[in-house]
């Protein structure tokens, strides 16, 4: 009887933690001092439920990138299982440049937590870069590119995507460059 009593509060607790995590990404790309306080009343939690998930500004910037991070890797799976690789891998590209754009939102925060003497390190980007080489590889065995694309080459040649300016047209400049990408992944693919 207790496990069942546990539940639906392990689930507020998570969909508590979730809104505060998309309230949070909100305010802090567009202001990245927007007070603690004001994103837990946004979000609709008290002080103490914020705290308990968030101790410190820092955490929840650097939970927030996670979570975006994993966010991103976790659509490449749900994309190849639902489309074909080449389209996966071309609807992922969408979902990384948004991911991009929040990032770039955000930067002022990040900076703050992890620029500081003795302060957290930047997430490692392994679950993009990890999802990246399931989508190579699948559309790889697919024959929609070129082999022996790495995780890697394919990061490299994204770069691109970072230096665009989120307050610009930036969705219509991503769409040029993942397109042109797509073609050149294409160039040598047994089966186009």
């Amino acid at each position: 009887m207790p496990q069942q009593k546990d539940s639906p509060r392990r689930s507020d607790a998570q969909r508590n933690r979730e809104r505060i995590l998309q309230v949070a990404l909100a305010e802090l790309s567009h202001c990245a001092d927007t007070p603690l306080s004001a994103i837990a009343k946004k979000a609709g939690v008290g002080q103490g439920t914020f705290y308990r998930n968030f101790p410190n500004r820092g955490s929840l910037v650097l939970e927030i990138y996670r979570h975006e991070m994993q966010q991103v890797a976790d659509c490449a799976d749900r994309l190849l299982v639902t489309r074909a690789p080449d389209e996966a891998l071309r609807a992922w590209m969408d979902r990384l440049s948004e991911f991009a754009m929040a990032k770039a939102g955000l930067a002022d925060a990040l900076r703050q937590v992890t620029g500081t003497p003795g302060g957290p390190a930047k997430p490692s980007p392994t679950p993009v870069a990890s999802a990246a080489e399931r989508l190579l590889r699948a559309n790889e065995e697919a024959g929609t590119i070129r082999p022996g694309v790495t995780a890697d080459d394919f990061l490299l040649a994204i770069t691109g995507l970072w230096q665009l300016d989120p307050h610009d047209d930036w969705h219509s400049r991503a769409t040029r460059l993942f397109d042109l990408i797509m073609d050149g992944l294409r160039t040598g693919a047994p089966n186009t």
